[in-house]
């Protein structure tokens, strides 16, 4: 692994010259690469100085036990150095993630669909439930949420509601959202107590920039028409909601939360670009990985890949056999655990592939 990293501090003091030089300051999209790629590796190297410190220390803290006898210093001794092993060990898996999985993901953000599927009412509460969940699983990481586009229901749901989140390791850490979430409780107008099983899927999905992926204007059919939704000033007074048709394959997406028809015009695209996007990169993933079966990381979106049962309060992830019985927890966005999970399992799967 040193030699690896030997690699990258050599990248990056070349970035910190580059960053610099009058020329690349001059080419915009240029700079902007370049400091994107310097972000990214001033986060790990930072992680990689600090294991090299935890290291040492563990080393001479080892030597110090073996020289010791008092029995007071000793048990004090011998917790930090667990702590410091633990420590050593949470590092070790982030620098091999960096290392053997993909660094496109550090510094993506994602735009995160969510739709009720089957159940009605209770799908559509459960899909506004899984929103406010990632809302407070960004709040929790110091990223940033922006609604995107949004179909409410009159019972406080959301037949559909699309959302971007923003930050450093964004997509990393949301990416094994996609799939169908299924929730077992008893809804509210249930008179007789009996559980109902509703579902609701997610798609998470790259959010490219405009140089990332450019779009044909001509490719384009933009239509204008009065939002409808909930009352107030300025709901279907004036044609601000807008529809974007692609139309080699006649995608639609369609933006009305905005009053402005620039700005709905400007959300539908984003979400336009990432759908292409995820299009894009299904097929190519198809192509290239059918012989490979794993369901982590596939983003299929017919996947079964969590339950959320609430008369145990039970949350369990299906694609790694993992089942926390803290569910208000969950449903407050602590989902780090099955996050974590999902990223060792991803871990072993590539360390896996690239021995055979």
């Amino acid at each position: 692994m040193q030699k690896e990293f030997e690699v990258l501090e050599k990248r990056f003091n070349e970035l910190e010259e580059l960053l610099s030089d009058p020329v690349t300051l001059s080419d915009k999209v240029k700079y902007q690469n370049l400091a994107k790629e310097h972000s990214v590796l001033s986060a790990i190297l930072k992680k990689y100085h600090q294991f090299n410190r935890i290291d040492s220390e563990i080393i001479s803290l080892e030597k110090t036990l073996k020289e010791k006898h008092d029995v007071d210093f000793l048990a004090l001794a011998e917790e930090e150095l667990t702590s410091l092993v633990n420590k050593k060990n949470e590092l070790l898996n982030e620098l091999e993630i960096y290392l053997y999985g993909s660094n496109d993901d550090l510094d993506k953000d994602v735009i995160i669909e969510i739709r009720a599927g089957t159940g009605g009412n209770e799908a559509s509460l459960f899909a506004a439930d899984l929103y406010r969940m990632y809302t407070k699983y960004a709040a929790l990481h110091n990223w940033k949420v922006e609604i995107m586009s949004s179909h409410p229901t009159e019972l406080g749901g959301f037949k559909e509601i699309i959302f971007s989140i923003s930050g450093h390791d964004a997509f990393r850490r949301l990416k094994f959202e996609s799939g169908v979430h299924r929730v077992q409780r008893v809804p509210a107008t249930e008179a007789s107590g009996r559980i109902h099983t509703s579902t609701v899927t997610v798609a998470v999905l790259v959010e490219p920039k405009e140089i990332d992926f450019e779009i044909n204007p001509k490719d384009l059919k933009i239509d204008v028409f009065r939002s409808s939704g909930p009352g107030g000033q300025g709901v279907n007074t004036t044609d601000s909601a807008v529809r974007i048709t692609y139309l080699p394959i006649g995608m639609v997406v369609t933006c009305q939360d905005e009053r402005s028809q620039l700005k709905n015009k400007a959300k539908a695209m984003r979400v336009l670009r990432a759908k292409l996007l995820d299009a894009k990169q299904s097929e190519e993933t198809r192509k290239i990985s059918e012989a490979r079966k794993s369901q982590i990381g596939t983003g299929e979106r017919s996947e079964k890949i969590r339950t959320y049962n609430f008369p145990d309060r039970r949350v369990t992830d299906h694609r790694i056999g993992l089942t926390i019985y803290q569910l208000d927890k969950v449903m407050e966005g602590e989902i780090d655990e099955f996050v974590d999970g999902l990223l060792k399992n991803e871990l072993e799967e590539i360390k896996k592939h690239k021995r055979i």
